[in-house]
């Protein structure tokens, strides 16, 4: 199985036992590190979770997993919250964390530039919109390689 396919699948197994819980699976990463194989899911509710819910979402998704024997081979399975410069993956997240700050990665470079670090306006049909030094920029969505918040921390 490709390893795109490996991770939708896995997505479409454990999203929504995972919303069943009171919790928003933000993301996941299927990867191979220095020490192996590495699914890593972040999670998420109003609040911020706890250790709990990350202890409860791992038994709970490697018995899924374990069950339908997707992977073959050995991996370790993580659960977190996303963190401060947490993913922003969906539609829904950048409308959610409209007025806050990011940083994007598109896949091509639009006028010559591919990285992107401003204020989230929202989303515009398929374009989202990053208001960078009072322009305002229309990135194509689906042009999105990676977004993360970028909250600035005052001292």
């Amino acid at each position: 199985m490709i390893e795109k396919d490996l991770k939708e699948k896995i997505r479409e197994l454990v999203e929504i036992p995972i919303i069943k819980k009171g919790l928003e699976l933000v993301d996941l990463e299927w990867r191979r590190e220095r020490n192996g194989w590495v699914l890593r899911l972040f999670i998420d509710k109003p609040g911020g979770v706890t250790i709990g819910d990350c202890a409860k979402v791992s038994e709970m998704v490697g018995k899924i997993l374990d069950k339908e024997d997707l992977i073959h081979r050995s991996y370790n399975l993580e659960v977190s919250s996303p963190g401060i410069e947490r993913p922003l993956v969906k539609k829904e997240d950048f409308e959610r964390f409209r007025g806050e700050k990011a940083k994007v990665v598109l896949k091509t470079p639009l006028e010559g530039r591919k990285n992107f670090s401003g204020i989230i306006l929202g989303i515009e049909e398929d374009f989202l919109l990053l208001e960078i030094d009072q322009k305002v920029w229309r990135l194509p969505l689906n042009e999105v390689k990676k977004a993360n918040l970028q909250p600035e921390l005052k001292f």
